[in-house]
This record gives C-alpha cells, sequence and structure tokens, in this order.
C-alpha cells in the first residue's frame, strides 16, 4: 500500500490560496522596475515595525545579514564577547566569529530549549559586550531575567527571532524587547518570502541610523561613508511577496497553535508520553495564561532511538527534520574555544532526541493522525 504523503511543509498549499494577490504584488514592482529598497521596502518595514511592538524595521538581506548587521551597528570588536546558546542555527554563532568576537556559549533549558537565564552570569567577564537569547521553534526566551541581568552589567541584548515573528513574551512581542530584533524571511518561516531575506527592528533612534547606514556600506549620503559596512539590503520583490503574506500571518499562526494542541492531545491519548518513549514541546504558562505565545514554527518532540524513528517516519511518506544534530560548540570550526563533549550537557542530549514533525496550517486531521500512528507504530503500542 503506497503510504500517505506527508511532507514536513508544503508552501504550494500556502500559495495556492494567496497566488492571485501575490501575483499582482509583483506585477507592480516590475511594471515600476524599482527592485532595490524603495517604497515597497519602507512600507514593509513600517508594516513589521508595528507588528513587532517597535518603532523602526529595516529590510536586509537575510536573517544570517540582519544578526551580523546589529552587531556591526553595536560596534562588537575582535576579542569582544557574546554569550548565546549553542542549540541553534549556526549564523548565531557564525556571526560573532565573522568579526574575530568570541561566541560564549552557555547550556539551554531542558524544556523551552532556550538559553537558560539561571547559567548566563557564570560565563560574564570583564570582555562581555552582548548576550543573544535564541527564540527557538517560535517560542521567547525568558526575557526578563535577561534584560534584568544586562542592565545591571551594561551589556546590549540582541534576540534573535529567526523562528518568532508574532510570539509574544508576557505580551510583549519578540524582538521588541532587547536593544536589537532580528527577523528572517527564509521561505520556512512562519513569514518566509520567496528567496532569502530578514529585518533588523528596534526602538533606539541612533541604532536605527547606524543599521540604515550600515546596509548600504556605511553611507548616509551616497557615495560617502562614514565606517564600512556592508550590501544588506531587502529587494522590493521580496518586500511586495511578505507584503501579502503579512495579512495573513496571524491566522496562520493560529493554525500552528491549533495543530500543536491536536498533537499534544493525541501523544498523550497514545501513551507515548506517558511511557516516556516521547516528550511534546511545552508552551510555559503562568496562573492559568499564556506567558509565551508560541508560535510554532516547528513542532519538535524530544524522542527515544530518534534517528531510527526519523528513518521510519520518511519510509512512510512523512516529513521530519533533526534540528539540530551538532550544537555549535562542537562544530568544528569552533574547536579552538576549548568545549568538549559534556560541556554543555543540556543542549547535547537535545541534539540527540529533538525530531520535528510537520505542523503547518495546511495539515488535516487525518495526516495529523497518520503521523501519530506511525510514531506509535515505531514504538509498538497497541
Amino acid at each position: 500500500m503506497t503510504p500517505m504523503q506527508v511532507p514536513l511543509l508544503d508552501l504550494k498549499a500556502q500559495y495556492a490560496g494567496i497566488r492571485a494577490e501575490i501575483k499582482a504584488a509583483i506585477d507592480e514592482v516590475c511594471e515600476s522596475q524599482a527592485f532595490i529598497l524603495g517604497p515597497r521596502v519602507e512600507h514593509l518595514e513600517r508594516q513589521i515595525a508595528a507588528y513587532c511592538g517597535a518603532k523602526y524595521g529595516l529590510g536586509v538581506s537575510s536573517g544570517t545579514d540582519a544578526l551580523l548587521v546589529a552587531l556591526m551597528a553595536l560596534e562588537i570588536r575582535p576579542g569582544d564577547e557574546i554569550i548565546t546558546a549553542p542549540f541553534t542555527f549556526f549564523s548565531t554563532g557564525g556571526v560573532i566569529a565573522r568579526l574575530n568576537a568570541k561566541p560564549v556559549f552557555v547550556d539551554i533549558d531542558p524544556v523551552s530549549f532556550n538559553l537558560d537565564p539561571s547559567r548566563i552570569r557564570g560565563a560574564i567577564t570583564a570582555k562581555t559586550r552582548a548576550i543573544i537569547p535564541v527564540h527557538l521553534f517560535g517560542q521567547s526566551s525568558d526575557m526578563d531575567p535577561i534584560m534584568e541581568l544586562a542592565e545591571e552589567r551594561g551589556l546590549y541584548v540582541v534576540e534573535d527571532a529567526a523562528q518568532s515573528i508574532g510570539a509574544e513574551y508576557k505580551g510583549k512581542r519578540c524582538g521588541s524587547i532587547g536593544h536589537l530584533g532580528c527577523l528572517s524571511f527564509f521561505p520556512s518561516k512562519n513569514l518566509g518570502g520567496f528567496g532569502d531575506g530578514g529585518m533588523v527592528v528596534c526602538s533606539d533612534p541612533a541604532l536605527y541610523e547606524r543599521v540604515k547606514a550600515l546596509r548600504v556600506h556605511g553611507s548616509r549620503t551616497k557615495y560617502y561613508h562614514a565606517f564600512v559596512g556592508g550590501n544588506f539590503r531587502l529587494d522590493a520583490l521580496q518586500a511586495a511577496v511578505l507584503g501579502v503574506k503579512l495579512n495573513y500571518l496571524d491566522g496562520w499562526s493560529e493554525g500552528r497553535r491549533a495543530n500543536a494542541l491536536y498533537y499534544d492531545r493525541a501523544f498523550r491519548a497514545s501513551g507515548l508520553v506517558e511511557k516516556g518513549d516521547v516528550a511534546t514541546p511545552t508552551a510555559a504558562y503562568k496562573n492559568g495564561g499564556d506567558v509565551h505565545y508560541h508560535i510554532y514554527n516547528q513542532y519538535t518532540l524530544r524522542v527515544e532511538n530518534r534517528d531510527r524513528l526519523q528513518a521510519h517516519l520518511k519510509e512512510n511518506g512523512i516529513g521530519c527534520e533533526v534540528y539540530y544534530p551538532l550544537p555549535l560548540h562542537l562544530q568544528e570550526c569552533f574547536a579552538g574555544l576549548g568545549y568538549s563533549r559534556g560541556s554543555l550537557p543540556v543542549s547535547e542530549e537535545a541534539s540527540r532526541q529533538a525530531l520535528s514533525i510537520p505542523i503547518y496550517p495546511e495539515l488535516t486531521d487525518a495526516m495529523k493522525d497518520y503521523v501519530v500512528a506511525k510514531i506509535r507504530a515505531f514504538y509498538k503500542l497497541s
């Protein structure tokens, strides 16, 4: 029997519902022949800033470049230390190293997968300049203790919100809490473009002006350069696509949340959670209400025999992915930092156990039931 096909992400299904709007927006840009920055980008910047609860938005070429230009705006120098989590996409640590600064990796919370605030203080030295909390998989880091410690020690906070546009922490949107917030519009994100793209959001006018100049080679006036920046511009075509999709973002995020709740209940009913084979992702709650408004860019399980389960699911037509199989502190390029296996055990365990399954809003109940049934069958529960 041919297995049901459940891709990890189905962007064709998303596109089918908005095709006419997308094509019209692209046609407008093509007719204008204005492709670099310009009114489309400026409009999107205002929209995204307002959506995130920040004063300013600056469209850039990718989420990675958003992080890079944010650190450049803070004038991070060689030898400066930046504290961040090792269980994240490579760019979080990579941008630090690109500036010849030193990534200082601190272990994560075992439930949220995010930076553990209780471990940060012990990592601060006289060379520490900033903290980069990562709002991983669509859930905010615990920002209050991070911001309090940063204020106490005179440190900057740059939020890596690449996976978490629209996620909230105590009523505040991710990206608006720290000094700078960095977003990604990679196609697989909840708000994804038709290629690479990103944005920096902030509320400090001086930082805004510096990022604005840095993204065009450090120029405030054309052909005059106060400092060295880069080519970090967002294209107008991407802004046009994202402007259409932004109107649907909240509905898509609610669809992901509904699917997550469906999975939560199905896995509990299956006996897998009680037996200990599967742990479902946990959103933080307090006094019965959401502290973290989780937007589930990924629905990431902790599972036993992860690699074998992944192979089993793929054999049965189910898309799944390991985010991330090797934490940053154990990557070859960071060997000189002196970390070894066992240095950050919570992150290392997460890398052995984490498996993300389909969560996109177009999933049907039959597709979700099929995913749960195949996981249940793997662990041979009747």
